[in-house]
């Protein structure tokens, strides 16, 4: 019997890690194998946030002016599937340019941001409602979900996660290179895991999974398992 009036808090599943090691696969495979929860990419509330800045001319050093625009930016994630999935930033289509690697490098840079990390941790909050939330991110097990029912953390070799990055590329059309990718991610690595504020690490209770060399069919099989060893089938 809940004797504090109050309604138990919704469950959440965290999914943390760097980029290109197939957390967009997982929380997608979730959405669709948990009708009905909600879902949050973090990460893109970053890159959002640095697009916003960038297009209103503040510099992304400057803390306070770059937290200031956070609170008033409407922000929906819709779609379950990779095909259908969008992001909308005051009534605009923006997937496109939030997914680009370039402002993921914008991100990283204001990530790091104690005035802004705070100004984006309540909205975060917000996006657990019933039945659940499915909470994709870097920090969302460590900081912002710690209560979470399951807690997934995946990562992968930089070298495999730069080949994905190619791959992926190569098929929009857009031409790159292997060793600057790879460059450009353990550089975005080591500013996640060793910033002072909420670093890129698993929680204590983390589950880990480590998808290099494993197909997307093999990592959705860890996951469902996880899922039923955790009661949240």
């Amino acid at each position: 019997m809940n004797i504090s009036g109050q309604q138990p808090a919704a469950a959440v599943i965290t999914v943390d890690g760097p980029s290109g090691v197939g957390k967009g696969l997982v929380t997608r495979w979730l959405a669709q194998r948990l009708p009905g929860w909600y879902r949050l990419d973090s990460g893109a509330l970053y890159r959002i946030l640095a697009l916003a800045a960038q297009s209103r001319a503040v510099a992304l050093d400057d803390e306070a002016a770059v937290a200031a625009l956070a609170p008033a930016l409407d922000i929906r994630f819709t779609g379950a599937t990779e095909t259908d999935e969008a992001i909308w930033v005051d009534g605009e289509n923006l997937t496109a340019q939030v997914r680009l690697e370039s402002t993921g490098t914008l991100a990283s840079r204001i990530a790091v941001l104690p005035q802004v990390r705070a100004a984006l941790l309540q909205r975060q909050k917000d996006f657990r409602k019933a039945p659940g939330l499915i909470a994709d991110g870097r920090d969302m097990g460590t900081v912002v979900f710690a209560d979470a029912q399951l807690k997934i953390f995946m990562d992968a070799s930089p070298e495999e996660r730069a080949q994905r990055r190619l791959k992926q590329l190569s098929e929009q059309g857009i031409a790159a290179k292997l060793a600057p990718l790879c460059e450009e991610i353990r550089a975005r690595d080591a500013r996640d895991r060793n910033r002072s504020i909420a670093p890129l690490k698993p929680a204590d209770d983390a589950e880990l999974i480590d998808t290099t060399g494993l197909s997307p069919e093999a990592v959705i099989a860890r996951v469902d398992v996880l899922l039923q060893q955790y009661g949240l089938n």
